[in-house]
């Protein structure tokens, strides 16, 4: 990857450096990279943008106020190109009230056009003929964490790099088929998505792994234990198998627990776990019972 097409943006003279780019562009492609692994709302970590000249990748980390991408995002004259931008979306409306409007999603447009692999590798590969790797494990690398590694910046920027010939590529075919109205209506739907938090399943509980060989009684417990873990992971902004996991619950769910020493010498969790859910646990269970 070459040093001269992309730029970290950490100051206000790069600001201006990407907002003079972004003037001067007819279209713009737009990623992010988020952590929704790890969190219970997904914490947003990158913004890459391509325009004319390079991408910019912009830290929302870093106290940098992204609200300048306001009317850019915005100009339904300027063409915003993503893959499979849904949530890149949600993320941004959520954190910074963005607006968008004239959107072009390259995974939507290849799935209208009935490609059946729609990952962007794939698509690029195919209609662009250029082999890129992309991995689970980049992708859900700890994007939070700084500095970023030299793998996780070519793989942020990478993202950006395909979008504008993949979309001229894969509008002319559209227009071929006479499908740019069915396509400009899926892109309208996306830019009107909006972030949702996650919802209790409040049958969630009868899907862990085990809840059948559980009594009654047992089962009743898991239930509360299930409800618990969804709240403390919203009240903490975790993941909820960084709570506690489904084989922890269905072990808690077992036994009956008078005290943290207890819970501490059964060995079904750790010792920092038992310091910090010791009381709420042994409060949830004794509800249960």
């Amino acid at each position: 990857m070459k040093a001269d097409s992309w730029l970290w943006v950490d100051s206000a003279s790069k600001v201006r450096e990407a907002v003079e780019d972004m003037d001067q562009s007819l279209l713009i492609a737009l990623d992010t990279e988020y952590d929704s692994l790890h969190y219970f709302r997904e914490k947003l970590c990158l913004v890459q943008i391509r325009a004319a000249k390079r991408t910019y990748v912009f830290d929302p980390l870093n106290g940098i106020d992204l609200a300048f991408l306001r009317p850019y995002l915005a100009d339904p004259r300027l063409l915003k190109i993503t893959h499979a931008g849904d949530n890149d979306i949600r993320i941004l409306k959520r954190d910074y009230n963005f607006e968008f409007n004239n959107l072009f999603d390259t995974q939507r447009a290849a799935h209208i056009l009935g490609c059946r692999y729609l990952a962007l590798s794939h698509i690029v590969e195919r209609y662009l003929g250029v082999e890129i790797e992309k991995t689970k494990k980049m992708q859900r690398s700890k994007w939070e964490l700084r500095p970023l590694s030299e793998g996780q910046l070519e793989y942020a920027v990478q993202d950006t790099v395909y979008l504008a010939d993949l979309y001229r590529q894969l509008d002319e075919r559209l227009c071929q088929r006479g499908m740019k109205d069915q396509a400009r209506k899926v892109f309208e739907e996306m830019t009107a998505v909006s972030w949702r938090e996650k919802t209790l399943d409040s049958l969630g509980h009868r899907k862990i792994k085990g809840y059948d060989t559980l009594t009654r009684d047992q089962q009743e417990r898991l239930k509360r234990l299930y409800r618990w873990r969804f709240k403390k992971a919203k009240q903490t902004n975790r993941a909820m198998f960084l709570i506690l996991s489904d084989q922890e619950l269905l072990s808690l769910s077992k036994g009956k627990w008078q005290s943290d020493e207890e819970l501490q010498s059964a060995n079904i969790l750790s010792s920092e776990k038992t310091n910090l859910y010791g009381c709420e646990l042994g409060k949830t269970l004794s509800a249960a019972c």
